[in-house]
């Protein structure tokens, strides 16, 4: 079983008095700077000089500048910026400033890792990963509760990097709900695999097959659209309510059977296999690799699916459709 921290397990005072640099003011950024701050935590945010957060962030009531100097006043430098960039701005402007006694900490293990980043030996490495976006963290911190976060130290210097990153948990509320203890190996993969066989690729490859194979049978795309991907919301906020269990009591018998009968048919032996060689990637380093390098190159690639993604015609469609919906939020791109 997994080790659970809570509140009573941390000495917040470990941090008290020490200055914590955020770098970054993205959604994680900005929930992490704003929580540790109203819970009476000295904070700094590292952002790049004509950064558009840099206002916002001052307009928030916090001390902002570059990521040079805040990571040279900082005991806690905790790296909140895109996987992408990290390695080039810890070289430029943070290793400089890392002496003896600091600690560096991350939300997510991949530039550890994979070895992108590699810290000095006499300073702490640990991780504080909140398991929701950072403008939900924030909403739930505000109304007195914390997200599930998880913990972990790849490097403990000073003997005490577990405690300094529990008093951090603390401090972003996390505590408040749970704090699930980690490696960066463990959290890194999981999360890797998570994302391209579920969370993002796995869905959004589901939805598409399942509104092409409609739409090729000579249905509606507008029916197929509510079919496959509108009504997606409903399934997973039930899932994340009650589990796999409470959507089954939730939805029809029909919809049930369904479900034991045709969806291992949809998801069979073929494809656990191909799931097998995508984790199988991920732990041996040759996605990374992947990434890093279609990164080096400018992103042809990914600029290229990106917009083949765009043009799918369920994007159309769903554009069109949620136009009727006027409860629906604009989603924020940018």
């Amino acid at each position: 079983m997994a080790k659970l921290y809570y509140e009573k397990d941390a000495d917040p005072s470990l941090l008290k008095g020490k200055t914590i640099a955020i770098i970054g003011y993205g959604s994680q950024g900005h929930a992490h700077a704003l929580n540790l701050k109203d819970n009476g935590f000295k904070v700094l945010v590292g952002l790049y000089q004509g950064s558009k957060s840099w206002k916002k962030a001052e307009e928030n009531g916090l001390k902002v500048d570059t990521v040079d100097k805040v990571a040279r006043q900082a005991d806690v430098v905790m790296m909140l910026t895109p996987d992408t960039i990290q390695a080039r701005l810890y070289k430029e402007s943070i290793q400089p400033h890392l002496n003896a006694g600091k600690t560096l900490m991350f939300a997510h293990g991949f530039n550890i890792h994979y070895k992108q980043i590699v810290p000095p030996a006499n300073v702490d490495v640990s991780m504080i990963a909140p398991k929701a976006p950072g403008h939900r963290m924030r909403e739930i911190f505000v109304e007195g509760n914390g997200v599930p976060a998880l913990v972990a130290v790849h490097q403990d210097a000073s003997g005490k990097a577990l405690q300094n990153a529990l008093a951090y948990a603390y401090g972003v509320g996390s505590l408040r709900a749970g704090v699930v203890q980690t490696t960066f190996a463990e959290e890194t993969e999981t999360d890797l695999f998570g994302e391209q066989t579920v969370l993002c690729g796995g869905v959004s490859s589901l939805i598409k097959a399942g509104f092409e194979t409609l739409v090729e049978a000579g249905y509606q795309p507008e029916l197929a659209y509510f079919e496959v991907l509108h009504e997606m919301k409903l399934i997973v906020d039930l899932i994340y309510e009650g589990g796999l269990g409470y959507m089954r009591y939730s939805v029809s018998d029909t919809a049930e059977y369904g479900d034991y009968t045709r969806g291992p048919r949809v998801i069979d032996e073929h494809v656990r296999e191909n799931m097998r060689q995508v984790l199988k990637a991920i732990q041996d380093g040759s996605f990374a690799k992947e990434w890093i390098a279609e990164n080096d190159e400018g992103r042809p690639r990914f600029n290229r699916l990106r917009q083949e993604n765009v043009d799918h015609p369920v994007e159309r469609v769903g554009k069109e459709l949620r136009a009727m919906m006027s409860w629906l939020k604009k989603p924020q791109q940018g």
